[in-house]
């Protein structure tokens, strides 16, 4: 329905996150975006995944990451974005230069490595995951309520009501996400 209107590069730093990379999937495979990353995003979600679940002490963080990348490749085999190298000229200043593979990116927690006066010259627009993940569920509700509550419904260990997700959403910094969905707490 919406898939054909826009496509979202996503980084790493969202992808980490198990929470905002299940809400971002989710919304992807509902059809609200177009979902692209590089291998180079996935390498570092995945070595960060690897790190998140090392530093809670858990025995297979490495088996988990990479299980969780492959997941995600094999969910989205369209998503790839490859050779882009010859673009990377045109992202010249940016203040990390490690960020220029994805100067494309439109969702990121790393709002400041991508300059306005640089995007606007590639015509291009960054969000956090919060303010794109409000947005997109903003495109419709119920369509994206609903894809929200499958997710929820997914989770087993432990299980989650409609508020501990809302609290969680919170917690990890969607805000803007959780208004958003406060009203429709019923339908989740």
């Amino acid at each position: 329905m919406f898939a054909n209107r826009f496509t979202a590069f996503v980084d790493a730093c969202t992808l980490a996150s198990a929470l905002k990379r299940n809400l971002l999937l989710t919304l992807a495979e509902a059809e609200f975006f177009r979902l692209r990353w590089s291998a180079i995003v996935l390498d570092e979600t995945q070595k960060t995944i690897e790190k998140i679940l090392a530093d809670k002490d858990v025995a297979d963080a490495t088996v988990r990451a990479s299980r969780a990348r492959v997941s995600m490749e094999a969910a989205f085999e369209e998503a790839m974005v490859v050779d882009f190298d010859q673009f990377l000229s045109a992202c010249e200043g940016l203040p990390d230069e490690n960020d220029a593979h994805v100067a494309a990116v439109i969702v990121t927690d790393n709002l400041r490595d991508f300059p306005e006066e640089l995007l606007r010259r590639l015509n291009l627009e960054v969000r956090s995951a919060d303010a794109f993940i409000a947005d997109t569920i903003a495109l419709d509700t119920g369509r994206a309520v609903a894809a929200i509550r499958r997710m929820r419904e997914r989770f087993r260990k432990p299980e989650k009501t409609a508020d501990v997700l809302l609290l969680d959403m919170e917690a990890n910094g969607l805000t803007e996400t959780v208004d958003v969905l406060k009203p429709h707490i019923l339908s989740l």
